[in-house]
């Protein structure tokens, strides 16, 4: 084993002695012969002395080999000491942050930096990189020259590498010893690395002042932008900085800083990287006189992602940075006008990966007034009528009601509970759709006391909502249809998207997928739980069609965009929530100490700021799929149970249960198989229902499949396999659902 380290270390030798020597004898040796006969061979003398040189430092760089060998292993935990990065889908930045001392060190490679920078960097600080082994040879002659010319050191000779083993084991002492051992460093770095990613050391562990490392670093906070495009000036000033980063800061010695940067634009000029024009044009382009800002896009999302996996030092979100921007500057805009306190929380998601595409959790995350740093997407707040949709949505999938359902909208007391309308005004007799698009109170808690608060509340936490309700503890009342109960802008944003898909909730993420992760468009949940069906396609369609022809905000055009406002008890909270085919956008106004805002009405505020989000987004003008099963009918012409809806039952919380009504097959989550209960070849599926009063009206998916029937069993041919839902109505208006599946 000795034998072969022997051995390898002379191949090593003989490498660098080549590499050394090379070059010296390139410069130093006498002519070959394809030089010609018409040339002057150089004087014996020089040649020797030539030759002597180069032996001195082949011999020299030998001596560094075996120095180098004897020398602990390199620690390079300041090369992986990064700031965590937070970046966009495409992988733009969108906030970094400090290191554990304070150092801002954002991760760069070569490949991330303008090409004529590093060759202006390569022209000023090593222009025979590519071709050395560690050290220049030439360069540490020169240097030689220069300390025995003038009795001192004036230039140290350093390579780039040398400068990478200088930071990866900084030492305080400029003496001779520091200078060898940089120089074993850098044969050993040599040894181990290839030049692409010795530089990428290079551009990561540079100092440019102050607590700025790296060349990515520097750019962000001297020109606002990533170092990838450089002017000629930016990519001088960036190449002067590290050799006296402290004495040439910009934003404290700019006169220091323009004369460094003057040294390197005469060296890019005689080098030929650029035109005496564009040289010329760099000296008239001011020195920055002060530090930039680093991004801080998405700023609440970026330190939950950080909290959440604190080792992963780079982390990709589903966030557009370009849709943040443009939203984060809405926000700000609005809320100026608004009152110093206000705060205003954007949401934007995809309706089919349930992808984030934009979380605005504030109007300035420093701005102490308006509790900047609080996320509000995440704010328990009272939704106002912003839940009514899905009231109807439930009514409709259970098959109580049709958009074209006549509802009373009069004074109606149930129990002690007197709900009223927004403008104290009611309109006697109207459809379920015009109710949903004037936002009537007294129809939705009609139709709530149909489904029953309890149904309606469990309906929603099924699909993994965070509901919060009066810590009075009693049973949920017919007010929590109005705003009654907390809900998050996130999960509201949630629950409207999963209209948009028909019906289903998926959850939303903010961590973009692997890359080599198949796509999906339903995101697995923890505990495998993908999606959540809400309610079947054609209630979704049914309430996502009536959403899209509510009256829009001042000045915006109608039937683009379904959505729907809410206005919380004591205008506390204003919310406007909508969805086109591809996205949906939910929006909160209010003060985040739950203060009261008089005039903070959602259809005034939040509406349309949710137009301009479309706006700035960009709309889907494609009309929502319209499902098969749906009834396109005029009241007149709904099957009799479907006309209005019940009218003999007292509103009282206490009858709203329908005793005596039940479907007595299929049972619920039942499986069928249609080949065992096939007649004549034909799938036929019995039904069976008990107590009520008849006649029955039979609906699967919410649409009717037979006239109303006075007897208690009928049949059902089905089309085909599946999950359907069963419902049936009796002729008092109660009515019961099973989901089942056939197989």
């Amino acid at each position: 084993m000795r034998g072969r380290a022997t051995l390898d270390r002379w191949r090593l030798v003989s490498k660098i002695i080549g590499n050394v020597s090379r070059p010296l004898i390139r410069r130093f040796g006498p002519p070959s012969p394809a030089a010609g006969g018409g040339r002057r061979a150089w004087p014996r003398g020089l040649a020797c002395v030539g030759a002597g040189a180069a032996a001195l430092i082949a011999g020299t760089a030998a001596a560094l080999s075996w120095y180098a060998s004897s020398l602990p292993p390199l620690d390079f935990a300041a090369a992986r000491d990064r700031s965590t990065v937070v970046l966009d889908r495409e992988g733009k930045l969108l906030r970094p942050f400090v290191t554990s001392d304070g150092r801002w060190k954002l991760p760069v490679g070569a490949g991330d930096v303008d090409p004529r920078y590093l060759a202006m960097l390569k022209a000023f600080e090593d222009k025979r990189f590519d071709d050395h082994a560690g050290i220049d040879p030439l360069g540490a002659l020169r240097a030689a020259g220069q300390m025995l010319a003038r009795g001192r050191i004036v230039s140290g000779g350093s390579t780039l590498t040398m400068q990478v083993a200088r930071l990866l084991e900084p030492r305080q002492e400029r003496s001779l010893a520091a200078k060898l051992r940089q120089a074993a460093r850098a044969i050993a770095l040599e040894r181990r690395f290839g030049k692409t990613e010795i530089l990428d050391l290079y551009l990561t562990l540079a100092p440019f002042g102050g607590n700025l490392e790296g060349v990515r670093a520097a750019s962000f906070a001297y020109f606002g932008k990533e170092p990838k495009r450089l002017s000629t000036a930016e990519a001088a000033l960036l190449v002067a900085l590290p050799q006296s980063p402290e004495t040439r800061r910009p934003d404290r010695f700019p006169e220091a800083a323009r004369k460094a940067r003057e040294r390197v634009l005469a060296r890019v000029e005689a080098a030929g990287l650029a035109t005496p024009d564009e040289v010329a044009a760099a000296r008239e382009e001011p020195v920055p006189t002060a530090r930039r800002p680093f991004p801080n896009l998405a700023p609440h999302v970026a330190e939950q992602v950080v909290a959440a996996t604190p080792g992963e030092r780079s982390q990709r979100l589903t966030i557009d940075a370009r849709w943040q921007a443009s939203l984060e500057q809405l926000a700000r805009e609005r809320a100026i006008g608004q009152g110093p306190q206000l705060s205003i929380a954007i949401l934007v998601a995809d309706n089919e990966t349930g992808e984030i595409r934009a979380s605005v959790g504030g109007v300035d995350y420093f701005d102490a007034g308006r509790a900047g740093a609080l996320d509000l997407t995440q704010a328990l707040r009272s939704p106002g009528s912003a839940l009514k949709p899905f009231i109807y949505a439930l009514a409709f999938d259970n098959g109580l009601a049709h958009p074209e359902t006549m509802l009373e909208d009069r004074p109606t007391r149930y129990g002690l509970y007197v709900p009223e309308n927004f403008d104290l005004g009611f309109q006697g007799m109207v459809s379920a759709r015009k109710a949903l698009q004037l936002s009537l109170n007294l129809p939705a808690v009609e139709l709530l006391s149909a489904v029953g608060p309890q149904r309606f509340l469990s309906r929603l936490k099924d699909t993994g909502a965070a509901i919060a309700m009066p810590k009075d503890g009693g049973a949920p009342g017919l007010a929590i249809g109005l705003g009654g109960l907390g809900i998050t802008l996130t999960d509201l944003t949630r629950l409207y998207a999963g209209l948009a898909r028909g019906g289903e909730v998926v959850p939303l993420r903010v961590k973009a997928q692997a890359s080599g992760a198949a796509p999906s468009s339903s995101p697995p949940q923890a505990g495998g739980r993908e999606s959540w069906r809400l309610v079947e396609p054609v209630a979704a369609w049914y309430v996502a069609d009536t959403l899209l022809g509510a009256p829009p905000p001042l000045n915006a055009p109608p039937g683009r965009i379904a959505y729907k406002t809410g206005t919380s008890y004591g205008y506390r909270d204003a919310w406007a929530v909508g969805f086109d085919r591809r996205h949906t956008v939910g929006v909160w106004v209010g003060r985040p100490d739950n203060g009261a805002v008089p005039g903070l009405v959602g259809r005034i505020v939040a509406a349309p700021i949710l137009f301009d989000a479309f706006a700035r987004i960009g709309l889907d003008t494609r009309p929502f799929v319209q499902p098969p099963g749906t009834i396109a009918a005029s009241s007149a012409t709904l099957p009799p149970p479907l006309r209005h809806l019940r009218q003999d039952v007292p509103k009282t919380v206490a009858a709203l249960a329908t005793p005596g009504l039940k479907l007595a097959f299929p049972p619920e989550g039942a499986r069928i198989d249609l080949a065992a209960s096939a007649v004549d070849g034909a799938p036929q599926l019995n039904l069976k229902v008990s107590g009520g009063v008849a006649p029955f009206t039979w609906l699967v998916d919410g649409a009717p499949v037979m006239a109303a029937v006075k007897r208690r069993e009928a049949a059902w041919q089905p089309p085909g396999k599946g999950f359907v839902r069963i419902s049936v109505i009796d002729a008092a208006g109660a009515s019961e659902s099973v989901s089942v599946r056939l197989q």
